[in-house]
């Protein structure tokens, strides 16, 4: 067994929850990442669970339910979460009862009202407590303008996710952290709170849902500034999978807060080791 296998079967040894990526990790696109199916059943017969973790807040977890069930990835004991869920239940602590104006699409406000958040009404957008900036698939110029004067007038301001661009086929359509630094140039401001990964927020969330401490679960993810970041910001352990955007040729130059624990070429290498 050389080093790069000995620092796999020691993570893997170490780990209860398997906290998961979506695409480039389990899946890409819609097809399932050689024999995933068997991996993670292979993990829930271990006696560890499965979650996934996703920055997408334009998509609810029933709709990633869903594709999961679809693909043959889901199971009844997951938990699906997403960058939405995570900021939805901050502002349900952190703002309870404060009107919050969302740009967002209609699936998450139906999640953000699910969580007790209470959304402005239609034309009441100006009396907005709290601006929330969310992966809106249905955006327009109208959204951006009045959300850009909450901005101004200084009102909170929390967004999702920090992700420029969302993975699809063909060319990367922007996302959050591309409409961050458009409002950047019109309001002048930056988010005073970004819930997803690679942050804090999202990570304390999910462990109070899972119940367990934070050194049994490994995130497993293939982007090293987003998900092995945020493992490593939450004191999780990191597996960094070579089935997506990192190559093996990048992982040596990553910075401190970019190193994984392990390295695999996907994730379906921890099958043996289980």
């Amino acid at each position: 067994m050389n080093e790069r296998e000995q620092m796999l079967a020691e993570l893997v040894r170490g780990t209860r929850v398997f906290l998961l990526d979506l695409d480039g990790t389990v899946y890409v696109g819609d097809e399932p990442i050689g024999p995933m199916r068997e991996t993670l059943g292979a993990i829930r017969a271990s006696g560890r669970r499965v979650a996934y973790c996703t920055n997408n807040s334009s998509k609810t977890a029933a709709e990633y339910v869903q594709k999961l069930r679809r693909l043959g990835l889901y199971d009844a004991r997951d938990l699906v979460y997403t960058s939405g869920m995570a900021t939805a239940e901050f502002l349900a602590e952190r703002y309870p009862g404060k009107c919050v104006y969302l740009v967002g699409t209609e699936a998450l406000k139906g999640e953000f009202a699910a969580a007790g958040v209470r959304l402005c009404a239609d034309g009441q957008e100006g009396a907005a407590d709290v601006a929330v900036l969310a992966y809106d698939t249905t955006l327009t110029f109208a959204k951006l303008v009045r959300i850009n004067e909450l901005l101004v007038h200084g009102k909170p301001y929390i967004a999702t996710h920090p992700d420029d661009v969302c993975p699809a086929p063909g060319v990367y359509p922007p996302d959050v952290g591309s409409f961050i630094q458009l409002l950047k140039r019109s309001s002048g401001r930056e988010p005073d709170v970004i819930c997803g990964k690679p942050y804090t927020v999202m990570g304390e969330r999910l462990l109070a849902r899972l119940g367990v401490p934070a050194a049994s679960v490994t995130m497993v993810g293939d982007r090293a500034n987003t998900d092995i970041r945020f493992g490593n910001n939450n004191g999780f352990a990191t597996l960094l999978v070579l089935s997506g955007v990192t190559s093996a040729g990048q992982v040596a130059s990553l910075p401190a807060s970019d190193r994984p624990a392990a390295v695999a070429e996907t994730l379906n290498d921890v099958a043996p080791l289980l």
